[in-house]
């Protein structure tokens, strides 16, 4: 397991003037998540990439088992007694750990027997799929950057024909004398008219320059909130899990209000209006996105608990005019990639029956 330098000797017992929390604070320099467990099975310390991990507060469960956490934590509880018993200097084995409400995590661990008083055990976790997600990620953004190319290009070429024939719709309009036969040409003009809108949506997003300042995510989401809860004001319950000590950031405040409103508006008019929106915030370190690591990322969580997205189009979600709704143009999604793909970012998506869960993740540093 590696460790930063000063830290590996804290575990021989030395220097015991200080707090075990304060000789291990070197282990939040770490990427991977590591916890240390005493003889009970409680949490003695998590670094901040465990908690990010598992998307808790180890402060607010260490005086919890840490294998009660989870859906099956029996792995945990097995490698903590063959530690106790001295069975192993350093085991490596692979788990999947569920937490409630949560998808499960494919993880690869790392257990090292701790002498007192520090504790029992350490483990340091890694997710198995990280190359996964960094790759996925990579093509998650070239294709919908590829599909939104060959859109913009097709909206370019539909935009002239539309003109002109609504246009030809227009003079042929006055040349008739039949009301009846006028509402034909209404009808062509009103459907030109409407396909010039649907082009316009599609060309929008890369003709206005952003307008860049200092952005509050938590302003941005109260915003969306009370738009979404003002159509939905009995059936829709939007929940707030925020993160109170994420710093502004620059950016392009009204991008991000559409980003947001259309990922939430989804959600809710996917649920029919009646269910559970989560926002949550959180920070996010070593983060990769488009085959890079981010070394800290604002990461935005959009969770309902609706039915989820139609398993044939879930790899195509973020692609123009793919759409799960009867009667939806498919874009809004594509949009919203695109915005926060120009603030060098990406939104994911994890979606099941009851959990859908879109995470958007921005660039802090």
């Amino acid at each position: 397991m590696a460790m930063p330098p000063g830290v590996r000797h804290q575990f021989s017992g030395e220097d015991r003037r200080h707090s075990p929390e304060s000789r291990l604070a070197g282990l939040d320099l770490l990427a991977s998540a590591v916890v240390l467990l005493d003889a009970r099975g409680c949490a003695a310390y998590m670094n901040l990439a465990a908690e990010q991990l598992f998307e808790i507060s180890w402060r607010l469960h260490a005086t919890e088992r840490f294998s009660s956490l989870f859906v099956d934590g029996a792995a945990i509880d097995s490698l903590l007694g063959e530690a106790i018993s001295n069975r192993f200097d350093e085991m490596r084995t692979e788990m999947a750990l569920e937490r409630p409400g949560h998808g499960p995590l494919e993880l690869q661990a790392t257990a090292v027997p701790v002498d007192a008083p520090l504790g029992a055990m350490m483990i340091e976790f890694r997710e198995i799929d990280h190359r996964h997600r960094l790759d996925r990620g990579a093509q998650l953004l070239g294709s919908a950057e590829a599909n939104r190319e060959l859109v913009r290009n097709l909206a370019h070429e539909i935009k002239n024909p539309l003109g002109g024939l609504r246009g030809a719709a227009q003079l042929l309009e006055l040349e008739l004398d039949s009301p009846d036969l006028r509402e034909y040409t209404q009808v062509i003009i009103k459907e030109a008219d409407r396909l010039q809108a649907l082009v316009d949506r599609l060309l929008t997003p890369h003709r206005k320059a952003r307008q860049l300042g200092p952005v509050n995510i938590h302003e941005v989401c109260e915003r969306v909130r009370i738009v979404v809860q003002a159509e939905f004001p009995d059936s829709l319950e939007i929940r707030r899990d925020y993160d109170a000590s994420l710093p502004d950031f620059t950016g392009d405040k009204e991008q991000l209000i559409q980003v947001l409103l259309n990922l939430v508006h989804n959600a809710a008019q996917a649920m029919g209006g009646r269910g559970v929106i989560e926002l949550r915030t959180r920070i996010a370190r070593q983060v990769p996105i488009d085959r890079k690591v981010i070394k800290l990322a604002l990461e935005l969580h959009v969770i309902d608990n609706g039915p989820g997205i139609p398993e044939d189009i879930r790899e195509r979600v973020f692609f123009p005019l793919v759409s799960g709704r009867d009667g939806g143009s498919g874009l809004g999604l594509s949009i919203a990639q695109t915005f926060v793909q120009q603030h060098g970012g990406l939104i994911d998506c994890e979606s099941r029956p009851g959990r859908t869960d879109f995470r958007v993740l921005l660039p802090l540093a």
